[in-house]
């Protein structure tokens, strides 16, 4: 059974993992939510105005209330900056399996900063949530991401063609990965962790 916890504050190596609030809407817009680069997966495209963000963003707090929400804001400890996004969704109770999806600004891209918050992200799934498997996907013309998926353990399963459509209409391509928790649990030892605190 998912053991829901909600979206706890999560402290890695170099990151804050932690609830996404109102005042986050001007970074949010300014680091990923208004650069197409980032958002060439979303339906709806990049954001036009940060008012978008910010009605973005109140449909997130809202869902706080609820223990079956888990989005973190990615926040580099050093900086305090807000750099991405992170969640754990699509919780299915039949199978106890969920997808995880993030995004990340551009001017952090290829510095481990995606890595270290999916790698905690899985492991606050399986070890705190009891959650079976853990899926992802990407487009693949971002072969980028699949490396992140790779290095915290997901393997490729296949690929999905036309899984998205982005906001201009164009049919893309993804390939699936995913992590069974026996697995992770096996292939971890099992005092490791990356999680330094969690609230």
């Amino acid at each position: 059974m998912i053991n829901y916890l909600g979206t706890p504050k999560i402290e890695t190596d170099r990151l804050i993992l932690r609830r996404l609030e109102p005042t986050d809407a001007q970074s949010m817009f300014d680091h990923w939510l208004s650069d197409e680069r980032v958002t060439d997966n979303l339906i709806k495209g990049a954001h036009k105005t940060v008012s978008e963000t910010f009605e973005w963003v109140d449909g997130i707090v809202r869902e706080y209330s609820s223990k079956e929400f888990c989005d973190w804001g990615i926040e580099i400890k050093t900086t305090g900056e807000l750099i991405g996004e992170i969640e754990l969704y699509n919780f299915d109770i039949p199978t106890e399996n969920c997808e995880v999806g993030y995004s990340l600004g551009c001017r952090w891209w290829h510095q481990g900063y995606g890595t270290e918050a999916l790698r905690v992200v899985v492991e606050f799934g399986f070890r705190y949530m009891n959650i079976h498997k853990i899926s992802a996907a990407h487009n693949i013309d971002n072969a980028a991401s699949g490396r992140i998926m790779s290095k915290v353990g997901m393997t490729q399963e296949g690929m999905i063609r036309h899984k998205i459509r982005n906001a201009k209409n164009q049919y893309k391509d993804c390939a699936v990965y995913g992590i069974l928790q026996e697995d992770y649990l096996k292939n971890t030892v099992s005092t490791q962790t990356y999680i330094l605190n969690l609230e």
